[in-house]
């Protein structure tokens, strides 16, 4: 009987599962550290190079901006595609009233800003295209993830062994490698699924976001470039195989309707994708020689747009500690590096995580004591500068908190 060898084991010094936005955006942070680094992305390698556009426009704070030119992401983007948020009205069913936020109380330009997510996905893809040190893996899955005191061990669908002393997760929030760690999460279905879409106008948006929690039905209107809006439509998962089969005409005069004409006639602009809505928050971003990273360790409900934030930060703080550990010649995957990466990433994220859930929960209640605390709760908010402050802060900050 003839002998099948050992398989041989290709040692890294950090191994990324996931390239998406934030592990692509985690190597390139590390581009000049010397580090070799495997990135394994189960997506094909044509994918990785032209991402097919999804439909989702991603919300940026100030502080992502700045990351994202750190990394040279918005000079291969071209910042005209950024779409400027200058104002944001939160609005409940079909009260005139709303809660407002103005980038002007701010001294800034803009809350925020829109790109389309791939964009961003190429922009970041490019920029470690060639970078030395990387070998990207694309088209595999992960077999297997495990660890011991010494290193992690990743196992590919087509028999590769990898070895590092720390291995990245950042595969999405259903997370295959974070099961795999036995890494537990706090999983919200909200039973409700999203679907997004462009819609082209007759009327000028002025560069304002409406987030309008209709009974039943929560419509925002996220302005573009041009008289051109992103439509993100949130509603029970039993009604959206009807809205997406709606004929397009119907559909346009569904949406005009439900946004009140403020903008004229809107007309679709493309396709429209849907999304399960489902939150997610890992009960730690780290495991024994592990760390999670993106919608891997918190997957935002969308309303408060955190989601690609948070990735950015996460992956910038466990960056830095990464460079300071080499800098001292310590470990990058010890267990102190670790949890503090950890603690300071739960910092920043939980409270908004929890916050988030609490509002949908508010504004998607239809009971009329809640329809009630709902109009108080828009009022109280308008009054309550410190609440509008901290919000605005958040939005327009230009340093990593946590």
């Amino acid at each position: 009987m003839k002998k099948t060898s050992p398989q041989r084991t290709t040692n890294y010094d950090l191994i990324i599962i996931g390239g998406g936005p934030a592990g692509l955006a985690f190597a390139a942070s590390l581009r000049d550290v010397g580090l070799r680094i495997a990135l394994i992305e189960k997506s094909p390698q044509a994918v990785l190079e032209n991402p097919p556009d999804d439909g989702r426009e991603i919300a940026l704070t100030h502080t992502s901006i700045d990351i994202m030119k750190n990394l040279g992401m918005l000079k291969r983007v071209g910042e005209k595609a950024l779409s400027p948020i200058r104002e944001a009205k939160v609005v409940d069913g079909t009260s005139p009233y709303a809660l407002n936020f103005d980038s002007r109380a701010a001294g800034k330009a803009a809350l925020g800003y829109l790109l389309s997510n791939h964009l961003i996905r190429k922009a970041t893809y490019d920029g470690v295209r060639g970078q030395k040190g990387l070998d990207v893996i694309a088209g595999v899955e992960v077999a297997s993830v495990t660890a011991s005191e010494a290193c992690s061990t990743v196992v590919l669908s087509n028999g590769q062994h990898l070895a590092a002393p720390l291995t990245v997760a950042a595969d999405g929030r259903f997370s295959g490698s974070r099961r795999m760690m036995g890494v537990p999460v706090t999983m919200r279905d909200f039973g409700r699924t999203v679907i997004v879409c462009r819609m082209r106008h007759e009327k000028p948006h002025h560069q304002t976001a409406y987030e309008c929690f209709h009974y039943g039905r929560t419509l925002a209107i996220l302005p573009l470039n041009g008289n051109v809006s992103s439509a993100v439509i949130t509603l029970s998962s039993k009604d959206a195989p009807a809205l997406l089969a709606l004929p397009e005409k119907e559909f346009n005069a569904d949406i005009t309707a439900r946004f009140g004409d403020h903008l004229g006639a809107m007309k679709l602009d493309g396709k429209r994708h849907a999304y399960p809505l489902v939150a997610t928050y890992a009960d730690s971003f780290v495991g024994e020689r592990f760390a999670l990273l993106g919608d891997a360790a918190v997957g935002m409900h969308p309303v408060t747009a955190h989601g690609y934030n948070f990735g950015l930060f996460g992956q910038q703080v466990l960056a830095e500690a990464i460079r300071e550990s080499l800098s001292l010649g310590l470990d990058i995957g010890s267990p102190v590096l670790l949890e503090a990466f950890n603690r300071k990433h739960r910092h920043a994220t939980l409270p908004l995580y929890l916050g988030t859930n609490t509002l949908v929960s508010l504004f998607t209640d239809e009971r009329p004591v809640a329809k009630i605390a709902r109009k108080a709760v828009l009022r109280a908010g308008n009054w309550l500068l410190p609440f509008k402050k901290l919000v605005t802060h958040h939005l327009t900050a230009t340093t990593l908190a946590g």
